[in-house]
């Protein structure tokens, strides 16, 4: 479990395909053990190989047909996070690490200090989970929904959030992955299951 705040951001050095589906995905980061957990752009994966700042993750085929992961290359930059501890402060909302579905950035513009995204769901079923002044994660940020439409929806991102992601290096066109919030979904689900 998350909490949608990003620690840094690592750099990714290498992707290797497996010839039968799956990757091999090597980053510097910070040190961790084998069989630790990170969430990297938002995909909770564990840590197969550890030699000081230089972590792999295998990613299953499943990983990489819902998420952004196959599309990184040497030297992309990913956001990374830890996940919680019984002493952490729950500073964004609950995040999984388990992604529903890509996004496109649309738009990115200027206003005052912040700068607004807008975000294109590649499946807008998902819309349904996402409401304004709502929580999403959005390549493993926690931040808040302001608009939404059919299809799309916009957030504002603050300068420390800007400085500290990879936001930063996203350009118009570029997927980002998505994970609605739970609650949503729990709630969802309650509503639809048959009495007894």
């Amino acid at each position: 479990m998350f909490t949608g705040i990003v620690e840094t951001t690592g750099v990714v050095e290498s992707i290797e395909l497996h010839p039968t589906g799956g990757a091999r995905l090597t980053i510097r980061a910070f040190p961790m053990h084998l069989g630790e957990s990170l969430a990297i752009n938002g995909v909770c994966l564990t840590v197969q190989q550890a030699e000081r700042e230089r972590l792999s993750f295998d990613a299953v085929p499943e990983t990489l047909r819902r998420t952004n992961l196959g599309d990184l290359k040497p030297g992309d930059l990913v956001n990374l996070e830890r996940p919680l501890t019984p002493e952490s402060r729950l500073g964004g909302h609950f995040v999984q690490g388990h992604i529903d579905t890509t996004a496109r950035l649309v738009d990115q513009r200027d206003e005052g200090n912040a700068r607004v995204l807008k975000f294109q769901l590649e499946d807008p079923a998902y819309m349904r989970y996402i409401v304004p002044k709502g929580s999403i994660a959005v390549d493993g940020v926690s931040l808040t929904v302001v608009d939404v439409g059919e299809d799309w929806f916009t957030v504002w991102i603050i300068p420390h959030t800007w400085q500290v992601t990879n936001f930063q290096r996203r350009g118009v066109g570029e997927r980002v992955n998505i994970e609605t919030d739970i609650l949503a979904r729990y709630v969802e689900r309650l509503l639809h299951i048959p009495d007894r």
